[in-house]
């Protein structure tokens, strides 16, 4: 059974311009179950490049709730365009577990294509195939979809609904999106 108050950190990243060298804010909001907000990570990452995964690592390893931490959560694995977060890298870092929330399932054909764009494409593809299975898990008769590393399913499961208390995204995510997009526009717009 998992607590209701579960600690959970959740990222987003801001909105970008496509195609440049800019760095990007990715705020991660650390909530308890989906209730309270606890507080507030940010860190930046460039617009496609390969540095998500190790800015997300360093930022939650130095971070005073990374005790109280249980689960790392990502609104897919994807920052800032095409920088992929390597969950299984951040699990094995953080010894945290790492829940990955999609709200379609994600046509892995069309990232397939566009990564080909990239000189490192088999990089950023094994990082895409070491993400895992995509599954799917109802929130109140809703489909998302999901990865998960260091998890099981029901658990996995449980913790979505536990923390997706005002939509079918959990809190952290929901949040996380809201912050971020209101850093880079002034305030927070579209749905996360």
């Amino acid at each position: 059974m998992i607590k209701s108050e579960i600690r959970v950190v959740g990222f987003d990243d801001s909105a970008f311009q496509k195609n440049s060298e800019s760095l990007v804010p990715v705020i991660g909001v650390i909530f308890r179950g989906g209730k309270f907000l606890d507080g507030v990570l940010k860190t930046e990452v460039k617009v496609d490049g390969l540095d998500a995964t190790e800015k997300i690592v360093k930022l939650i390893n130095s971070s005073r709730h990374k005790q109280q931490l249980k689960v790392i959560m990502f609104d897919g694995i994807t920052l800032a365009g095409f920088n992929l977060v390597d969950i299984k890298e951040v699990n094995e870092k953080t010894s945290l577990p790492v829940i990955v929330i999609n709200r379609k399932l994600p046509n892995l054909e069309k990232v397939r294509n566009a990564l080909k764009n990239f000189e490192d494409f088999e990089k950023r593809w094994e990082i895409v195939l070491k993400a895992g299975k995509i599954k799917e898990c109802r929130i109140r008769n809703k489909k998302v979809y999901y990865q998960v590393i260091g998890l099981g399913d029901e658990e996995t499961k449980e913790i979505i609904n536990v923390t997706s208390t005002r939509s079918l995204i959990p809190e952290p995510l929901r949040v996380a999106h809201l912050i971020a997009t209101a850093i880079v526009r002034g305030e927070s717009y579209g749905r996360a």
